[in-house]
């Protein structure tokens, strides 16, 4: 690659990482004047706080744009560069916004909505299957904590299952350890039997 090229990937990754840190749980709680998620519930600016705590438009319209801002970044990379590993770096880029969000003080939510967009972006295949194993394992057991963590823990497998690339899969094992990491308390509340269900509130 020519430095043309080492330029548009980093721009492409840095706008991706910029849309990735708008914070949509705050925007649509402030835009539809309802609790801020960072001072109620959980104190998590994803759809599933802001879902318990300012109902569900505010949660839906949160998760479309978590899930949207990663597509774009994602589906942008993937028309625009090659080879695969930048469209993947670009693709990770919103994920790490969102985590480390710049507006939030460089914290942020658990990635989820986000992570699973870019890789609709993508790879829409390993996209939609990743989503019906985290609604699935949502409906069973209605922890959203325990959905992610199945869906990003398998995506390797998925990934590896629809035939993709060695550096696809490594992107997979990134950003399932990422989730892990952004949900190191819920994974010790679901342990402890006391991580709140879907539908819960308080």
């Amino acid at each position: 690659m020519d430095s043309s090229s080492y330029s548009l990937i980093a721009l492409l990754a840095a706008l991706g990482y910029f849309l990735g840190s708008v914070p949509f749980g705050v925007v649509v709680s402030k835009a539809m004047g309802t609790a801020d998620p960072r001072m109620a519930g959980s104190k998590n600016v994803g759809f599933t706080n802001v879902l318990r705590v300012s109902g569900k438009k505010a949660g839906f319209l949160t998760l479309a744009g978590d899930m949207g801002k990663g597509w774009v970044a994602g589906w942008g990379a993937a028309q625009w560069l090659s080879p695969e590993s930048a469209v993947l770096c670009v693709a990770l880029a919103p994920v790490l916004g969102h985590l480390f969000s710049p507006f939030l003080g460089f914290r942020g939510g658990k990635g989820v909505a986000t992570a699973l967009g870019s890789v609709l972006g993508v790879a829409p295949l390993v996209g939609l299957c990743l989503a019906l194993i985290w609604l699935g394992t949502v409906a069973v057991w209605r922890y959203s904590s325990g959905g992610a963590l199945v869906a990003f823990t398998t995506a390797p497998l998925v990934a590896w299952g629809f035939g993709r690339s060695p550096a696809f899969i490594a992107f997979a094992v990134v950003v399932g350890l990422l989730i892990w990491f952004k949900h190191t308390d819920n994974v010790i509340r679901l342990w402890q039997g006391t991580e709140r269900r879907i539908g819960s509130r308080g």
